[in-house]
């Protein structure tokens, strides 16, 4: 269980958990979404997004490549993310989880950051893939757009995907999770929160049983 309070949902710039391997050990730790927080953006540079990182192009962009050479991977446990459906003419937000309903855990990015009082933090990214042909997830995001999945890691491998050796093993996991295996459903959000947009990942909150006892499920 993680040892520090976080929101239920997880925006850009909001702290949630991350499970990483420190010290031969796993470690449920406390993360910035967005792999270069605001706050670390220098005066006069445009404020860009980092809370995705595509797959085809971690070893070359400079906000991740750092972090993928180190093999640097986390896993981001939730219980749902969301993304936005155009079917209608409009976006509306939708739930993204397992068709089972257990916790699911999206296969990240870390990096640590030096604060102004000498401690130190940790921020995280998401890792994408094409998902044109994917029945499910090319539902989403607006027309005539790539379209992108998060990677979803199966749970026997979250213990595989943090020990990877080189990042040719690493490149390895980042696929799409079968569309049978997965379940969604609009979930709009209510409109006096209409302006926190409409992606973000459902923090998890209770620790899943046996194996999984480092990730976090469903409350």
């Amino acid at each position: 269980m993680p040892r520090f309070e976080y929101p239920r949902e997880i925006y850009k710039d909001y702290t949630a958990p991350i499970v990483r391997r420190a010290d031969d050990q796993l470690r449920t730790e406390a993360a910035t979404f967005g792999m270069v927080p605001r706050k670390h953006i220098p005066q006069g540079v445009k404020v860009f997004d980092t809370m995705n990182a595509r797959s085809e192009s971690i070893g070359q962009k400079r906000s991740f490549r750092g972090a993928w050479t180190k093999l640097q991977l986390c896993l981001i446990p939730c219980e749902h993310f969301y993304e936005p459906d155009y079917e209608t003419g409009k976006a509306v937000r939708w739930r993204i989880g397992l068709e089972s309903g257990e916790p699911l855990a999206i296969a990240g990015l870390w990096r640590a950051w030096k604060e102004p009082d000498g401690s130190e933090a940790l921020s995280f990214t998401m890792l994408t893939v094409n998902a044109d042909d994917h029945p499910l997830m090319k539902r989403f995001h607006r027309p005539g757009s790539e379209k992108r999945s998060l990677v979803i890691v199966p749970a026997a491998e979250y213990e595989t995907w943090l020990a990877c050796r080189n990042t040719d093993e690493a490149h390895s996991f980042l696929r799409l999770y079968p569309a049978g295996a997965m379940h969604a459903e609009p979930y709009p959000l209510p409109p006096r929160r209409a302006k926190a947009g409409v992606k973000g990942i459902n923090a998890a909150t209770t620790p899943v049983p046996d194996a999984q006892a480092s990730l976090l499920a469903d409350g």
